[in-house]
């Protein structure tokens, strides 16, 4: 997995094991103008505080979208189903480099485009952990080409679906709570995309 500030080695330079560094969000105002940090598990916590994130749409030619299964390792939603990746930069870091960094660590490519597609605010509880997604998501839409490597820690399972397929699956499997609403967020660039025949 590529190294980066929330998956350096919880060691110091003489072996005495040290505790991992915190993760910080960029937290942000209804308009999403930064106004400070918090870390990642506090600014989950039950009622959350509003913090920048993004969430990815991958496509391949034929206008499927890449879903993936979240890990049941992860502490937040684990083992649902969800868009092909999402995330929250770091601070200071720009939400585009960001979408494309934790895409390539999440599943192992690179999209062969991505566009911005606008931002979406909301406030999901989780009711199985208790923990609350304040953000204010930007969201990004793409193709992707290459063989799909996914992160085991991170990953539990991917499926290229059609809207129909994401309609059965949705119907039947667990999927995030944020998942719909970024979705329809997306809508209008997805279309642009992948065109009228795929039925987005």
């Amino acid at each position: 997995m590529p190294t980066s500030p929330a998956t350096t080695a919880n060691s110091s330079s003489n072996g005495t094991p040290q505790a991992p560094p915190a993760i910080l969000l960029e937290l942000v105002d209804e308009h999403g103008n930064t106004i400070g940090t918090a870390e990642k598990l506090a600014a989950h916590q039950a009622p959350g505080q509003l913090h920048r994130a993004f969430s990815v749409f991958l496509f391949d030619e034929l206008g499927r979208l890449l879903l993936q299964c979240r890990a049941l390792g992860k502490y937040h939603s684990p083992g649902v189903w969800s868009n092909t990746c999402c995330g929250h930069p770091y601070p200071g870091e720009a939400p585009f480099v960001a979408a494309a960094r934790r895409t390539h660590e999440e599943l192992g490519t690179s999209p062969s485009l991505l566009a911005e597609a606008g931002t979406v605010r909301y406030n999901h509880p989780d009711p199985s952990s208790g923990l609350v997604e304040q953000e204010y998501n930007h969201l990004f839409v793409g193709l992707v080409q290459a063989p799909l490597r996914p992160d085991p820690e991170e990953v539990g399972e991917t499926a290229f679906v059609t809207p129909k397929e994401l309609a059965d699956r949705h119907a039947q499997a667990p999927f995030s709570a944020w998942f719909m609403t970024v979705l329809d967020a997306a809508r209008p660039a997805i279309r642009e995309l992948t065109g009228p025949s795929s039925g987005w």
